[in-house]
């Protein structure tokens, strides 16, 4: 999916996400339903590593369609370790 930037004369600019050239020239502003045309701007580029853009992704995934959990999933219980100053407290 990418993100089209249209401007609509009576309400401002405003993004629409459509899959990569299918974009119209002009496309129905979402306030007033009027017809804004297609401004042509720089891309959102940024230079992320492969871990993070996928976080960002799976973000952006849950916002429209959230993973709904039913139950606590098993897992293994982690040991707790005492604070480390607790060590240097005097002892009776």
């Amino acid at each position: 999916m990418a993100t089209y930037e249209y401007l609509c004369s009576r309400c401002g600019p405003f993004d629409v996400k459509l899959a990569i050239g299918t974009a119209p020239t002009s496309h129905g502003c979402p306030v007033c339903t009027g017809t804004a045309r297609r401004v042509y701007s720089s891309p959102g580029l940024a230079l992320t590593s492969h871990t993070v853009a996928a976080l960002h992704e799976r973000d952006e995934r849950s916002r429209e369609a959230p993973a709904v959990v039913s139950e606590v999933p098993p897992g293994r219980s982690v040991p707790r370790r005492p604070h480390p100053t607790l060590s240097r407290l005097p002892r009776p």
